[in-house]
């Protein structure tokens, strides 16, 4: 596991630097009046995730944690089994965006990873896979007025009723 932490650490900070880069490309400042530039908040994340990726680096240092001290292979059988479901799972969050839209890809990758992965009751269930994508809907299209992927034209029915609630 030790190996594991560092190199994930390290690649984890070389993308963190990589996403400064393409975000700065697009304005990292704040204007008054207008707001944040396009890439503010990318920007300001990915230092986040590389001052993090510091820390993991100084507690692999410092052997403080755990997993900095293990010597033990860093995934077994089980975290095999798991890595395959759920990248598996994102993968097809990321396929079904251009058929299903992608509130409709996070509805189904809720299901999926909810109820197949987690074995969760429908009652949380349920409510999870309609309430947390219409929320981001409401979010990003009404309040943000940022457009995702509406998918093939058969969601467009749905898309009506709630752009007629937003406008």
């Amino acid at each position: 596991m030790r190996v594991g932490e560092i190199v994930t650490a390290g690649i984890l900070a070389l993308l963190s630097i990589y996403m400064m880069y393409k975000a700065s490309a697009n304005g990292i400042g704040y204007t008054t009046g207008t707001g944040p530039q396009g890439g503010f908040w990318p920007f300001w994340l990915a230092t986040g995730m590389l001052i993090s990726t510091g820390f993991i680096a100084l507690n692999w240092v410092r052997r403080a944690t755990p997993q900095s001290r293990s010597e033990e292979p860093v995934l077994d059988r089980f975290g095999v089994k798991t890595l395959l479901l759920v990248g598996g799972g994102i993968i097809g969050f990321v396929a079904l965006i251009d058929i299903v839209s992608m509130y409709g890809a996070i509805a189904i990758f809720l299901l999926y990873y909810l109820k197949l992965l987690g074995q969760h009751s429908w009652r949380l269930t349920v409510p999870m896979v309609v309430l947390f994508p219409l929320g981001l809907f409401f979010f990003f299209e009404g309040l943000m007025q940022i457009s995702m992927p509406t998918g093939l034209s058969f969601t467009d029915p749905v898309y009506n009723v709630l752009y007629d609630i937003i406008y």
